[in-house]
């Protein structure tokens, strides 16, 4: 932003000129009167929406009290200042109160639109997330954002950016609805058609043409197909070669990943009675129970572990039939009435082999596959051009806020006050009211008594302070709790060295680095 030339009218100027700056603090968990008070509580985790009106947690006047959380008023505007949240933006849309990773900004509506000011801090976020890179936690300080550079256009100016943002995010936001719900249609069309083939709907006029009668049959899978589980991986037991196999993670619906193969040592037995040849059918045991896709690849090229089992299909049954019967079953949770486990759930080979086929002739199930195929085909080829959609909407965003920010997004009126005779006439109204020893308009007192009136980096700082950061971020660097923290270089080692010596915070060594970690 530094260095780009600005448009006319406009000046750059730092985050901290256009507001007001804090953050807020986390009551002690170890007092449960602290929580599920009256004052909704934001954590850096709610942070996206536009306005946030609803917390996943309140704090009572005990915990406000008795920490470094304060009241932010509704209008206010936070951003995450670490972690995988970093840069994220929401308008309180309530008075409320804010974990210390968040950074709360109080506009100063003399200087910026509030709407402007939020819009600029989202066209931000790729940046902030640039800035907090490089520590073993990732985090931005107050300090640096707000040292952050802002292009102020004239008031007036900013609120047309500000409403044309709206309207055009807005159609933006919802054309990505519209492209979702496609992707939803897809997702029943597929399952539509499998429920057709496998129910014999799909190839009922077929049938009807050629006079066949409707011959389906139901059988058990250990009729029409042999099937087993492949090695248990054990470094210790296992003896011979190394042999590449195929794990759960690379079967995935009617398709192979194999950009992550690994290798087992088997002996020559266990190749030969492991090896996967084409048309074999892999089906996940764990994970996502049922997940299949037939080998089409080179004959005995890999074995496979005991996650998978190996089904080979007699003449009387097509893999690819069996494969959508497996996903239908997988879709109208007919199949998940053979899982075992209560939590982790399992389809051991006793399961499959109970497995019900309703089994057309081989032709009709020959049919049965070209159909399904062509319509999945159908799909795929409405997938790629919906994915191809979503890549153009999830460009409209960052394009049309950087348009903003650049001056390009509405036309400029030359009658509009520049932002530089603002800010001067801003400054010159306060020289004068400092002069005549009036408070500040920004509404900062020169002095206070009353730590409900000091600046949000003045306030008290609880006993716990540091280690109620610890508890929200995890373990920290001595470095990464100091930036979190706000504080001042000699007030930080204070207040770590009183944390250390009551036991509230320790040190631990993690990868060989000494780190710091809440106590309880």
């Amino acid at each position: 932003m530094e260095g780009r030339e600005l448009p006319v009218g406009w000046e750059l100027i730092r985050l901290s000129e256009a507001a007001e700056w804090g953050s807020g603090g986390t009551p002690s968990r170890r007092n449960l009167d602290y929580y599920g008070g009256k004052i909704p509580w934001i954590k850096t985790g709610e942070l996206g929406p536009r306005h946030i009106t609803r917390t996943e947690e309140t704090i009572s006047d005990l915990g406000l009290a008795n920490s470094s959380a304060k009241i932010f008023p509704e209008g206010s505007i936070a951003i995450a200042m670490y972690g995988a949240t970093i840069g994220k933006v929401s308008i309180l849309g309530v008075p409320a109160a804010t974990n210390q990773a968040c950074a709360v900004a109080a506009v100063n509506l003399e200087v910026c639109s509030p709407e402007f000011f939020y819009h600029y801090l989202c066209s931000q976020r790729d940046e902030f997330v640039k800035a907090g890179k490089g520590g073993a936690q990732p985090n931005v300080s107050q300090g640096l954002i707000k040292d952050w550079p802002i292009p102020l256009a004239p008031l007036n100016e900013q609120r047309r950016i500000a409403a044309k943002l709206d309207t055009t995010l807005a159609a933006v936001e919802a054309c990505r609805q519209r492209l979702d719900g496609v992707a939803a249609i897809l997702k029943r069309f597929r399952q539509a058609v499998l429920t057709a083939a496998t129910s014999g709907e799909l190839t009922r006029e077929w049938r009807e043409e050629r006079g066949l009668a409707d011959s389906w049959k139901t059988k058990d899978l250990s009729e029409i197909a042999d099937s087993r589980l492949g090695k248990m991986l054990d470094q210790r037991k296992n003896t011979g070669q190394l042999t590449p196999y195929l794990r759960n993670i690379n079967v995935r619906w009617f398709s192979f990943d194999l950009e992550d193969i690994q290798e087992i040592r088997l002996a020559d037995t266990e190749i030969i009675d492991l090896d996967v040849r084409f048309g074999d059918l892999l089906v996940c045991e764990g994970g996502e129970p049922g997940r299949c896709a037939v080998w089409r690849g080179e004959d005995s090229k890999y074995t496979f572990q005991k996650a998978l089992h190996r089904v080979r299909t007699s003449k009387h049954l097509l893999a690819d039939y069996l494969s959508f019967c497996l996903s239908n079953s997988a879709n109208n949770g007919k199949l998940e009435q053979l899982f075992t486990g209560s939590t982790i759930k399992h389809l051991t080979g006793a399961s499959l082999k109970k497995l019900q086929i309703l089994l057309p002739s081989r032709e009709e199930q020959e049919e049965i596959v070209d159909r399904v195929e062509s319509l999945f085909c159908l799909a795929d080829q409405l997938e790629a051009r919906l994915t191809a959609a979503r890549k153009v909407v999830d460009r409209l965003t960052p394009a049309l806020l950087a348009k903003a920010f650049r001056g390009e997004l509405v036309p400029q009126d030359p009658g509009d006050e520049p932002a530089s005779v603002l800010l001067e006439r801003i400054r010159a109204a306060r020289q004068a009211e400092a002069g005549a020893g009036k408070p500040s308009r920004r509404g900062r007192p020169k002095a206070a008594a009353n730590p409900d009136q000091l600046p949000f980096d003045a306030a008290p700082v609880p006993p716990d302070f540091l280690a109620g950061l610890l508890r929200e971020c995890g373990p920290l660097s001595e470095r990464a709790l100091w930036a979190v923290s706000e504080l001042e270089p000699q007030r930080f080692q204070q207040q770590l060295y009183r944390e250390l010596e009551s036991g509230t915070a320790r040190e631990v060594q993690a990868n060989g680095q000494v780190l710091l970690e809440a106590v309880g």
